[in-house]
């Protein structure tokens, strides 16, 4: 079982990785590692993040099979299977890291703040769904109108967002935030460039 701060130390290194172009050969995703993993899993970070193909964890932190608990939907969203899925890695896999990963150029952000600023799309009862849950996070900034132009409202939005995410699975979770309260575990916000690769994490909650 590795601890939160060892997790995030292999997390910022893979990420290094991921940027330089380099490869560790402890990553293996070919028969041996497959077989290693036959019997159980021991992810030692749960990542949820947004479900954009190009932001898949696992190559982000230069990751491996059986490394990392994924859950990824739309804007990095948390709805109760999201949290369960949290909870399901913590409580059974002895996970101790959790990561809300968000990114730049969020389709799900953008679309808020279209719907926000007056201009939405047609969208779907289900995408309004997830637009409905992304605007708490992002109607204060509208209204506080503490924005230099739009790319800066997206990108205050998108860490909003995650925020409000890494704060809303202990909120909705009595399970999560009674081993966040005990030391058990840690869940903390990151966001990623898709322009440069690299992974800002919030260490400063």
């Amino acid at each position: 079982m590795m601890n939160a701060d060892k997790a995030l130390q292999k997390l910022i290194e893979g990420n290094k990785r991921y940027i330089e172009g380099t490869a560790d050969g402890a990553e293996l995703t070919i028969t041996t590692r497959r077989q290693q993993i036959t019997d159980g899993q021991n992810p030692f970070a749960a990542i949820l993040g947004c479900s954009d193909s190009r932001v898949p964890a696992e190559l982000v932190f230069n990751r491996g099979l059986g490394d990392l608990f994924v859950i990824r939907v739309a804007g990095n969203i948390v709805a109760p299977s999201q949290i369960g899925s949290v909870e399901f890695a913590c409580q059974h896999f002895g996970t101790q890291l959790v990561v809300v990963l968000g990114h730049s150029h969020c389709g799900a952000i953008n679309a808020t703040v279209d719907a926000l600023m007056g201009d939405p799309d047609n969208l779907s009862p289900n995408v309004a769904s997830i637009v409905d849950r992304v605007t708490p996070a992002v109607l204060p900034i509208v209204k506080r109108n503490s924005y230099k132009d739009k790319d800066d409202l997206v990108h205050q939005a998108m860490r909003a967002n995650i925020e409000q995410s890494v704060n809303g699975l202990q909120m909705r979770s009595r399970i999560l935030r009674s081993m966040v309260d005990r030391g058990q575990i840690k869940i903390i916000g990151a966001e990623y460039s898709i322009e440069t690769g690299a992974v800002d994490f919030y260490l400063d909650n």
